[in-house]
């Protein structure tokens, strides 16, 4: 679990080129978690929906062919799509001709036999009974994330870096999706979700966002931005900040960030930082140091 009263760092890129934008974001956390590590990207491929309603697939390219020189030893995408079927979604997106051009493996979490499996059940959980997680996932040496920016017009007001977690629970043979998404506690249970697994990197691809509807299609705004971090919660901050910055939903205008639900839960369960004072933004150009100050008033306010 994170840590927190620790300060963390979130880099901050303006910028159009994704591709640039995603190495930059990278570049300023000054670490490599991939390096001789078996490592599980976790894209957002909850529909074929053009990004960003799911990972741009130039950002998951540019990832793999970039941790590839970071020296990971082995690159997964794992994914678990809903409602449209996971196989269909990846056949859609191409992602397997992806991976094939970059020697990556592609794994469908909902074919995933019962024995690769684990049962979760956070403390305090508003879950039934908890869920499943794929195995690989709870003992995985390194995982990435590839959040979209946007907001959720079916109960999760937001789906960034936390909801992210939805896709590996498995959807086939339970009824995982009906009790969350039929529950008055679904934005707890989603942030509970996140205690069955921990990225080592979050890569936020904010190039567009959608400030209104979403997670499939909505109404969509230029940010011109990536984001790269360590903890799920800075991440979501920051982002829900962007999204402010843009105009948003009145669930996102008027609500407080650390009151946002999602974030709320995931605070209590320790998952990251507690306060937006403990987020650090950092920038390697003018134009994206301006634009941190504009988005730290924003946090802070």
């Amino acid at each position: 679990m994170a840590d927190a009263k620790k300060l963390t760092k979130v880099s901050l890129v303006k910028a159009d080129n994704r591709r640039d934008a995603l190495r930059r974001s990278v570049e300023l956390l000054n670490f490599n978690p991939v390096k001789d590590k078996e490592v599980i990207l976790k894209p957002n491929f909850n529909t074929a929906d053009p990004y960003p309603g799911s990972t741009h697939p130039e950002a998951l390219e540019e990832s793999i062919a970039y941790f590839k020189e970071m020296g990971a030893s082995k690159i997964i995408i794992g994914e678990r799509s809903g409602p449209v079927d996971t196989a269909e979604v990846m056949e859609t997106l191409r992602v397997h001709q992806i991976a094939e051009k970059y020697g990556a493996e592609v794994i469908n979490f909902d074919e995933l036999p019962p024995e690769m499996l684990v049962k979760v059940d956070p403390p305090g959980s508003h879950w039934k009974d908890g869920f499943l997680v794929p195995k690989m996932i709870k003992e995985a040496e390194c995982i990435v994330a590839l959040p979209c920016l946007k907001t959720h017009q079916f109960g999760g007001i937001f789906t960034i870096a936390l909801k992210l977690a939805v896709g590996i629970v498995p959807k086939k043979g339970t009824n995982y999706m009906q009790e969350l998404h039929g529950s008055p506690n679904m934005r707890k249970m989603i942030a509970e979700i996140n205690t069955g697994y921990e990225p080592d990197l979050i890569i936020l691809d904010a190039i567009e966002a959608f400030v209104e509807q979403g997670p499939m299609t909505g109404k969509k705004k230029q940010a011109g931005l990536f984001l790269a971090g360590t903890d799920r919660i800075a991440i979501d901050a920051v982002g829900i900040a962007i999204l402010k910055d843009l105009n948003s939903t009145r669930e996102i205008m008027e609500t407080p960030i650390f009151e946002q639900e999602q974030i709320k839960r995931a605070v209590e369960l320790g998952l990251g930082v507690d306060a937006a004072e403990k987020i650090e933004l950092v920038t390697g150009d003018d134009k994206s140091a301006v634009y941190a100050e504009n988005i730290r008033r924003i946090l802070e306010s």
